[in-house]
């Protein structure tokens, strides 16, 4: 894997890696997810959630919780005060991409921050960057084209810059509610066709972001279970061995905005599928609950709340990472790698 690899990109995925080369990252990039979980605790549009409140959030939990962390995802809109408050030796990475995407152009197109290059956020201290992608396999292939191009362009650009590229895939299917059985049923399918996409060598990915290929209210035991089986562990494993079988390129798993308990159950299935991941980007499972204590009782029921708790969930995740692989030594033998 690694003579592949420009060495400014090698070092940049070493610093946000642990000594390991295990990607146990933070994240906190949520912007309107973020305004939405403030919103609610204020009781207001979140329109109306001042940004100051989500910048301090943002550094709280960046002070508390990056000694526990071998990185942390910011963005540049809200997070960069945040960046200069993570412990020293933490990695870097930021997103690239806007918060969102334009309900009245179909296909939940991407778009880049306007006033950002690779370069820029180089600049401001990244060791890696990061895109979020909404992808769906039963997309058009008009659609899928435009993404795919997207894609090249950034992969294209970190190349030149020798930086880093995470991407991160949010899986979706037109018309089905994401949290519902009817796109439960069919998400192995677009997981799995998302990692076997976007490790094409053409997209010059050096790291995907992903979900579990299945969701796990509706697996059977899980702690997220919603009282409806799809999968049983065992199904669960296999579905998760099939979507990392595609992966030519070193992968990852976000939280989706689970519990910290559904997320290391998650963590755990894979783990004892012996899939080859090389890490996390958690980032809600970690600090969510801390957003109304922040908003009810202030700044220093954050820091003590963060500090309890917020490590707690942190150190939870990092105790499910022991049979990760680093991403230093992924191979798919299915690659011929």
């Amino acid at each position: 894997m690694t003579s592949s690899l420009d060495a400014g990109k090698q070092s940049g995925l070493a610093t946000v890696a642990n000594s390991r080369g295990i990607i146990a990252a933070l994240a906190i990039d949520q912007r309107s997810a973020l305004r939405s979980l403030f919103a609610r605790a204020m009781g207001i549009e979140a329109a109306s959630v001042p940004a100051e409140g989500l910048v301090q959030f943002k550094e709280s939990v960046s002070s508390v919780l990056t000694p526990h962390a071998s990185s942390i995802l910011l963005d540049p809109e809200y997070g960069l005060p945040a960046a200069g408050k993570r412990a020293p030796g933490t990695g870097l990475l930021l997103a690239y991409e806007q918060t969102g995407y334009d309900n009245t152009v179909p296909g939940r197109l991407p778009r880049l921050l306007d006033g950002w290059t690779v370069p820029r956020l180089l600049d401001a201290g990244a060791n890696a960057v990061k895109v979020l992608l909404y992808y769906s396999s039963r997309s058009s292939r008009q659609i899928n084209e435009i993404k795919g191009a997207f894609v090249e362009k950034i992969g294209a650009e970190c190349a030149r810059s020798a930086a880093a590229f995470f991407l991160e895939l949010v899986s979706y299917a037109d018309g089905m509610d994401e949290k519902g059985i009817e796109f439960a049923r069919i998400k192995p399918e677009v997981v799995s066709a998302g990692m076997t996409e976007f490790s094409n060598s053409k997209y010059r990915v050096d790291v995907l972001k992903v979900g579990f290929p299945v969701n796990l209210s509706f697996v059977h035991g899980s702690p997220a279970f919603a009282g409806e089986t799809l999968y049983t562990r065992q199904e669960a494993m296999n579905h998760c061995l099939q979507a990392a079988s595609g992966a030519r390129v070193p992968f990852i798993y976000l939280s989706e905005g689970v519990s910290n308990a559904g997320f290391q159950f998650g963590l755990e299935l894979a783990s004892e599928a012996s899939v080859k991941f090389s890490g996390v980007l958690c980032g809600r499972a970690t600090w969510k609950d801390g957003v109304e204590v922040f908003v009810k009782q202030g700044g220093s029921a954050l820091h003590d709340w963060l500090a309890h708790e917020g490590v707690r969930n942190i150190e939870n995740v990092n105790k499910c990472l022991g049979n990760a692989t680093p991403w230093f030594k992924f191979s798919n033998a299915a690659a011929g790698s």
